[in-house]
């Protein structure tokens, strides 16, 4: 299947690469950066150097990698753990939410796409009994995240309300694992980094539109709708 990954060099981008080409689909992956883009082409995919807020250039990219299926693992968070770089990042990753989104689903639109899958939060959930279910509320009135959730909440409704096209929302926890900010969890809810890459590639072909809590088995949010549906499994770990 051909898979437009925007994001490819992200922290779960570079460990779904290699589960997309296994899997044997035809990937064009999204990065801004010429370097990364030769680094993406070096290991099987057809680079698109790009700026997700730039809409002809991503209208541009789409049609010309002609996709069955968009997956948006965008996001523009600092590679070290430092509050204050974390801190500065909302603006930026709300934005990318909001408006990239809008972007790639004009461009997915136009392709057009038969599915669009998207990496939400699950962590952003209002109080109330646990564990969450994906019908819970998400705590869009947060006084610490409410940028954070209400971007998140935003990118999901646009992609949910799009008629023409396929949409899963992956709600995932707090990752850990190679090339994030922790090795092990840390808070909870927590998943790590290989268990989220699956779940974006189980979704290419699994389960029907609609919201996927992806996280380990905590109590915290109910996975039970991944597992069943897509068959998810929070243990699962690349080899290399």
């Amino acid at each position: 299947m051909r898979v437009f990954l925007a994001g490819a060099r992200g922290a779960i981008g570079r460990r779904l690469v290699p589960l997309l080409l296994h899997a044997g689909h035809e990937v064009t992956g999204t990065t801004r950066s010429v370097v990364k883009g030769g680094e993406l082409k070096r290991a099987g995919v057809s680079p698109a150097i790009l700026d997700v807020f730039d809409p002809s250039a991503v209208l541009d990219a789409v049609r010309a990698a002609d996709p069955q299926v968009i997956i948006h693992q965008l996001t523009d968070l600092p590679q070290q753990f430092d509050e204050a770089l974390i801190s500065a990042s909302y603006a930026r990753n709300a934005r990318i939410r909001i408006e990239g989104t809008r972007n790639l689903i004009a461009a997915a639109r136009a392709a057009p796409v038969c599915r669009f899958i998207v990496q939400s939060v699950a962590f952003a959930y209002a109080p109330g009994p646990e564990p969450h279910w994906e019908a819970d509320p998400l705590n869009v009135d947060d006084p610490v995240r409410a940028e954070t959730v209400r971007a998140a909440a935003d990118m999901e409704r646009q992609v949910m309300d799009e008629p023409q096209i396929q949409g899963i929302v992956l709600r995932y926890g707090l990752l850990y694992g190679p090339g994030t900010w922790h090795d092990s969890a840390v808070r909870k809810p927590s998943l790590h980094v290989d268990a989220a890459a699956q779940a974006a590639n189980l979704a290419i072909g699994c389960g029907r539109a609609g919201i996927y809590n992806i996280a380990d088995d905590e109590g915290i949010v109910s996975i039970v709708k991944a597992c069943v549906d897509l068959g998810f499994d929070p243990e699962f770990r690349l080899r290399q």
